[in-house]
């Protein structure tokens, strides 16, 4: 059933028509939330979750719910670098090492904090073999990282980094800041500020808010009503090169350890600190963060500062994924298909998370958007489901 916490205009009814098709469609447990110049103007909810840690079986869906956003947390922990970046305390074209002296081993003394935040580093997954519970220990992955090698040289080729760059970028952040942790600066100068609730380590209080993760059950229904989309057979195409080259760097990145496949629904999880991959927030903190930075003065970051949001840094075929990326600074830029289309507007910019869950801001509309589920798709990128909200969005935006 569709909650309706925030509706300012009946226009919006068919952008609510086309959320409560996807529920219907097995999008069971989602939320969406827009902010527009500001303002919050659409804020809905719906299904039912569970929380099998706390063995609750059937958990209403509320906007208050929180659910893991997977990758969908990148973009949060660039608006921390780049803070950083306008106060002058980090340089994206100095060398990590710069600020971080052990980083420079093995290869690794010239790569610089921009080519980590556009995934040229050549940083996108671990040689060395890593234990299971090794990823929730925050010391642990540092010096893994300390001793870890690249895969090619450095800015030579485009490899998306899906968990080790938010180790790298949230050890800056804790070197630079003095900060505990990084999501103790994450709380203070970003959720904090926007009075959002999300967090990369989910305090104790707030475990009983959290739902699993769960397939999408019925994806043949939401594909067949959307044409001409590819992002099924990308994410088929990763498969086979994972298990074409079950040592290669893409099979490397998302299974070693497994516990990043595996793991996400347990409570060392939701507590531990996994910048790139374990934001757990709902649609409201996506939506008000990326409506801050789609707004003319955002809270967050000064103009100068934000235009590298959009500014593209590197777009080409990238050897993680196998598909071509564009990339600003730590954040995904839009292309001309419906899985890559971030908005409409040229400055459109914000990243998808596994499973479907995404926020963007489009600043040529003053748009924020914010959606998630715990329905999980298998589109890389963004998926059938929020490819039709977004059709709707800009229906309504474009009239």
């Amino acid at each position: 059933m569709v909650q309706v916490n925030i509706v300012t205009g009946s226009e919006w009814q068919s952008v609510i028509d086309v959320f409560a098709a996807n529920q219907s469609e097995g999008d069971d447990g989602a939320g969406l939330a827009l902010i527009i110049q500001g303002e919050l103007v659409l804020n809905i909810v719906g299904g039912v979750g569970q929380n099998r840690v706390l063995d609750k079986q059937s958990v209403a869906w509320t906007e208050d719910t929180l659910v893991n956003v997977f990758s969908a947390g990148k973009g949060l922990v660039a608006i921390c670098v780049l803070q950083l970046v306008e106060q002058g305390k980090l340089e994206l074209d100095k060398p990590v090492a710069n600020y971080w002296p052990e980083f420079a081993q093995f290869n690794k003394e010239f790569i610089t904090v921009r080519q980590i935040l556009m995934h040229r580093s050549g940083l996108s997954a671990f040689h060395q073999v890593l234990t299971q519970e090794q990823i929730f220990d925050w010391e642990l992955m540092i010096h893994a990282i300390e001793i870890a090698q690249p895969w090619w040289q450095p800015d030579t080729a485009q490899g998306y980094s899906p968990f080790i760059y938010g180790w790298i970028l949230g050890e800056l952040v804790k070197r630079v800041t003095g900060a505990k942790s990084f999501n103790d600066y994450f709380q203070r100068h970003v959720a904090g500020l926007l009075n959002v609730d999300c967090h990369f380590g989910v305090p104790a209080e707030k475990l009983s808010q959290i739902v699993d993760t769960l397939p999408l059950k019925k994806l043949s229904a939401i594909k067949n009503s959307t044409e001409n989309l590819s992002a099924d057979a990308d994410s088929f195409a990763l498969g086979k090169i994972m298990k074409a080259d079950p040592r290669g760097v893409t099979n490397r990145a998302f299974s070693n350890p497994i516990s990043l496949m595996t793991s996400t629904n347990t409570m060392a999880w939701r507590q531990a600190q996994i910048p790139a991959a374990n934001a757990h927030t709902n649609a409201l903190g996506l939506a008000r963060i990326y409506g801050d930075l789609a707004a003319p003065s955002s809270r967050l970051l000064n103009a100068d500062v934000l235009s590298l949001c959009w500014q593209q840094q590197t777009f080409e075929m990238d050897k993680v994924l196998g598909l071509p990326l564009r990339f600003g600074c730590g954040f995904m830029l839009s292309q001309q298909r419906a899985d890559c289309l971030l908005g409409r507007g040229q400055r459109a910019f914000g990243h998808p998370g596994a499973g479907g869950s995404i926020g963007f801001a489009d600043p040529d509309y003053g748009l924020g958007f914010g959606y998630v589920s715990q329905r999980m798709g298998q589109s890389l990128l963004i998926d059938q489901r929020v490819i039709k909200l977004i059709d709707a969005i800009y229906s309504v935006l474009e009239k």
